[in-house]
């Protein structure tokens, strides 16, 4: 196993094809369990998946590789990312797993893993993973093989604890809400939640089939959600992902609002009622500049990481700080939550709306934008045109031309085969010419 398993987010890749086979999950399962296996008789592992055809197989396979290393295993079924962080530490379990390639298609799958404590691995723990993996793991002794069982009040206990971070002696009544669940892991969890709450719900991407997640839905193609809102006269949109980890939202009119904007909102309100630790927000670099001039001006810090919301988890864990994200919409708050939790953000939203007569498209642009380009360059697999002359002469030029009134952002995707090129600055033209000259010369070393 001489390539590089993990990414920034967990193993991840197109199901049956290395690394997403029967074959590297059973191993895997087995190095995990060897890497979390306490002195207790009790070895416990949590798994839970999406709705993806490959499931089933990536689930028995791990679950194979568990039990042969002495762990009992708990399998949660179809739950949303944050619940099994969630569930891990409730538990009181070694591992939690989550099965899932996220907002990718169907044709690809992911493994995640969680700690004890619910947060996601170091990088330093999945390095001795990949190194057990690749030594090989000794299997238990017979009478110490584990066991296997259906924990069938998973989805329920998320449920009920979703609620309880919604404010007190609050509800929804009287708000008619859009969900899009992607055809994903939340399809019955969010609808759910948010009924119960009060609200009247109208469930979109909630007819999972195996192959469909967030095929035209979801997070990733809000316009499903933003034409529902319009044509139900709903009062807001809420877009998840397949593992709804990620939040979008759409106001009344239709317009879309990313993550940069819903933390701008939480992170302002919080600091107003002093609930903001650190008064600073953790994001990454692919966050807008808006963002950062926006809080600066009402004094509140920003730091930015690597992208990956595992990365920004472990910038607040260092500084103590509770709120963090991405702009893709993955939003952190270690009040409630150890991972990126879209529908418990959503809930923190709708906290602010029905304690105010202000509607979404009054709360959810906090900030006029920066205008940014984001390309996306898919390219071969093992390929590294970032490395080139050419376009590190590219990238150097336009560094240049911005002359500190924007900003450039090259990196290659940890999750896909692509170079993602991001710039941001108030010219326009002066943007345009710069993408131009950056996409072209990795096109032509890819």
């Amino acid at each position: 196993m001489a390539e590089k398993l993990f990414g920034t987010d967990g193993v991840r890749g197109r199901a049956n094809s290395w690394p997403m086979t029967a074959e590297v999950a059973l191993r895997l399962g087995a190095a995990a369990g060897r890497y979390f296996r306490r002195d207790k008789q009790d070895h416990r592992v949590v798994i839970g998946k999406d709705t993806r055809l490959s499931g089933y197989m990536i689930e028995n396979a791990l679950t194979a590789g568990f039990v042969s290393s002495g762990m009992n295993v708990f399998l949660l079924g179809p739950v949303p990312t944050p619940a099994v962080g969630y569930l891990t530490h409730s538990l009181r379990a070694d591992v939690g797993v989550m099965i899932s390639a996220s907002h990718n298609p169907a044709t690809d799958n992911g493994i995640k893993f969680f700690g004890p404590d619910g947060f996601k691995l170091s990088d330093e723990a999945e390095a001795e993973i990949t190194r057990l993996l690749g030594t090989g793991v000794p299997p238990a002794a017979p009478e110490n093989i584990g066991r296997a069982r259906r924990f069938d009040d998973a989805r329920g206990r998320y449920v009920e604890y979703a609620k309880t971070t919604f404010p007190s002696g609050k509800r929804l009544d009287g708000l008619r809400i859009v969900v899009d669940c992607a055809n994903g892991a939340a399809y019955r969890t969010a609808p759910a939640v948010l009924w119960e709450l009060g609200a009247d719900v109208i469930a979109i991407g909630v007819e999972p089939d195996g192959t469909n997640i967030n095929r035209q839905c979801g997070s990733t193609h809000p316009e499903a959600a933003a034409r529902k809102v319009l044509e139900t006269r709903a009062d807001i949109g809420i877009c998840l992902d397949g593992d709804a980890d990620r939040l979008i939202l759409i106001d009344e009119t239709g317009r879309v609002a990313d993550g940069d904007q819903i933390m701008g909102l939480i992170a302002s309100r919080w600091a107003q009622e002093g609930k903001l630790k650190g008064n600073t927000l953790v994001t990454t670099v692919m966050s807008n500049l808006g963002l950062e001039r926006h809080l600066a001006a009402q004094g509140i810090g920003m730091e930015r990481t690597a992208v990956g919301d595992r990365h920004v988890v472990e910038r607040m864990l260092a500084g103590g700080f509770n709120l963090g994200g991405e702009q893709s919409g993955h939003l952190v708050m270690t009040d409630h939550t150890t991972t990126g939790d879209g529908l418990i953000a959503a809930l923190q939203f709708l906290g602010f709306m029905v304690g105010s007569d202000e509607k979404a498209s009054q709360l959810a642009q906090v900030f006029v934008p920066v205008p940014q380009r984001l390309v996306n360059l898919r390219i071969p697999e093992g390929s590294a045109p970032l490395e080139t002359e050419a376009v590190q002469a590219a990238i150097a030029q336009g560094e240049a031309a911005l002359k500190g009134a924007g900003r450039l952002l090259i990196r290659k995707s940890g999750t896909e085969p692509l170079i993602r090129v991001m710039g941001e600055t108030e010219d326009l033209a002066l943007l345009d010419q710069v993408m131009e000259r950056i996409v072209k010369a990795v096109k032509a070393a890819s």
